[in-house]
């Protein structure tokens, strides 16, 4: 088991992807922190193998946080960082502490499945590697950038393609507000997509009736969507 802490200021998001964690197979989430303080004090008494780390945090600035991480005696956690930072120099810098992947938000539950996924896949291959030669190594590094192969709809626009994702990847059809919860958007922008994925015949519109009024609009993934 993968033991993960999920490190976000937001509350709301950072219990989204805690719940993400905990649905991917031999990931746990072992708790959530809302600064970098409290991220700290998590590590130091949970010792988490993998870290979600969030850039802006109230009291310190993320990147600050995991190079200090990098420096201290003990292991540091394997860190995926999660921020809405798009700028290059934002990226480099994050690649330059030691982030082993970087999603930028929104992103829906596939795409941060697929990256825990080939970390796992990673780890196991280095745990049971024996000769760290040049075609191990190659093996490695194409593990862990390396995911699983796309559905039908990956070419859309990133946000749409969460929103499809997002409805794709839930246990019962999906309400605008339920996407955009999971997702960190706005209620009218999870409700624009998915009416234009609906048109696309990508997903299709469930009313569900059941206190007297309007019924209620969602969502599930068309038949051959």
């Amino acid at each position: 088991m993968i033991d993960t802490l999920v490190v976000d200021d937001d509350f709301r998001v950072a219990r989204a992807h805690a719940a993400a964690v905990e649905r991917v197979p031999d990931f746990h989430c072992v708790g959530i922190a809302h600064t970098a303080g409290q991220a700290r004090e998590l590590i130091a008494e949970l010792r988490p193998q993998f870290l979600l780390l969030d850039i802006y945090l109230p009291d310190e600035d993320g990147l600050a946080l995991l190079r200090s991480l990098q420096g201290q005696a003990e292991p540091a956690p394997d860190t995926l960082v999660i921020t809405a930072a798009q700028d290059v120099e934002t990226v480099r810098a994050a690649m330059k502490a030691g982030a082993i992947y970087y999603l930028v938000k929104p992103f829906g539950f596939a795409q941060l499945r697929d990256q825990l996924e080939a970390y796992r896949r990673w780890h196991e291959r280095l745990d049971s590697a024996t000769h760290g030669d040049q075609a191990t190594i190659d093996e490695l590094y194409r593990t862990l950038r390396s995911t699983t192969p796309s559905r039908p709809g990956r070419r859309l626009p990133p946000t749409m393609r969460n929103v499809l994702d997002c409805v794709r990847d839930a246990s019962s059809p999906v309400s605008a507000s339920d996407a955009a919860t999971e997702l960190g958007i706005s209620r009218p922008t999870a409700q624009r997509y998915l009416s234009e994925l609906e048109r696309r015949g990508l997903i299709e519109l469930v009313l569900e009736y059941g206190s007297p009024g309007r019924p209620s609009h969602l969502y599930r993934p068309s038949p051959g969507g």
